[in-house]
């Protein structure tokens, strides 16, 4: 009986701690939409048309749980005024602000959450989610990602990432702006139909447990929001060294949602001899690399079997972040779908 679940049905069980007899497959494949539809990745963006015919086509070819809506770590920012300078289409944009403003301090003429809201590509994004909800009989998951409130404080505060890496150098204040704007995006995305919600937190906070415990008061309003409208919340943290050098701090913490760790992080862990997560529940990230446009099918060198580890039950596994649009579709789906069986 249990196999006959849809994916909408485990990730029910999943919102109540019960997992099922198999993870969640949840690749993140939504940039690589842009050159299934032969256009610019800006274009792709802000094409809700596009997006959408985009998923329908990748998801006939990929055997997921469901389809990635909207993935774009810069959303939030443009969305509350930035402008993002990019030389190439695959190189991380460059932030700019409209007006010169100390380093580590709010930038001046921000947009309020709820403008954020209604400002840059979230509405494209909203209407995606519309778009991929009115799709008949749907039992698939509706998937989208929104920037954790260290990573987006982190770009808010800018403009120097490097000796922010920790998020040593934010304030209370920041933390705070960036996490109502986090709430915000996600209330938008849900009231739209999105059934999971991963937040992406690239930068951890700095080594305390008075950090950790903030951290988690930050995520607790957006955390709680998802569960409200029955959608499942994912924690991803994408930084493996910080992963690795924090696994204690983190899973000190009590999490009411799905942490998402990169699989390289989780290997070298059990390695250490210790592989304690105080029961959270836990999804398997797997490393972008493996999707590289270097690689040839058949030719890879991610082997999933050392993914499997007997100590922990993955009730997701996804990938570190959206995979590229150079990705070889031959590959992807060579890969994927050695994961799929591996798990």
């Amino acid at each position: 009986m249990e196999k006959s679940l849809t994916p909408r049905e485990m990730a029910k069980r999943l919102l109540n701690g019960v997992p099922a007899f198999r993870p969640l497959f949840l690749p993140i494949v939504f940039s690589f939409g842009a050159r299934v539809e032969n256009v610019p990745r800006g274009t792709f963006l802000s094409n809700a048309t596009k997006i959408s015919s985009s998923l329908r086509q990748i998801r006939s070819h990929l055997r997921a749980d469901g389809v990635a809506c909207y993935f774009d770590p810069h959303l939030e920012v443009e969305a509350l005024g930035a402008t993002l300078l990019s030389m190439a289409e695959d190189h991380t944009p460059i932030i700019h602000w409209p007006r010169s403003t100390p380093s580590g301090e709010l930038p001046k003429g921000l947009r309020s959450p709820e403008e954020a809201v209604l400002g840059g590509r979230v509405p494209v994004a909203v209407e995606v989610i519309r778009r991929m909800n009115s799709t008949g009989n749907r039992d698939f998951l509706l998937m989208a990602g929104v920037t954790g409130p260290v990573t987006l404080a982190t770009q808010i505060a800018g403009p120097d990432r490097t000796e922010r890496r920790r998020g040593e150098y934010l304030s209370l204040s920041v933390l705070e702006f960036a996490a109502s704007v986090l709430t915000a995006v996600t209330t938008a995305f849900l009231q739209a139909g999105a059934d999971l919600i991963v937040i992406q937190e690239e930068i951890l906070p700095a080594h305390s447990a008075e950090s950790y415990d903030s951290w988690v008061n930050l995520l607790a309003p957006t955390i709680n929001v998802i569960r409200f409208y029955e959608a499942l919340p994912v924690v991803q943290l994408t930084n493996v060294q910080g992963v690795l050098d924090h696994w204690t701090a983190i899973f000190q913490q009590q999490w009411d949602c799905v942490v998402s760790l990169p699989a390289a992080a989780m290997t070298l862990q059990r390695r250490k001899g210790s592989l304690e997560t105080s029961g959270a529940m836990l999804g398997i990230s797997l490393p972008l690399e493996a999707f590289g446009s270097e690689r040839t099918a058949g030719n890879g060198d991610l082997t999933c079997r050392p993914l499997v580890i007997p100590e922990c039950r993955h009730c997701m596994v996804t990938t570190a972040g959206d995979i590229p649009a150079t990705a070889d579709m031959q590959l992807l789906q060579s890969i994927l779908g050695e994961v799929r069986r591996t798990f």
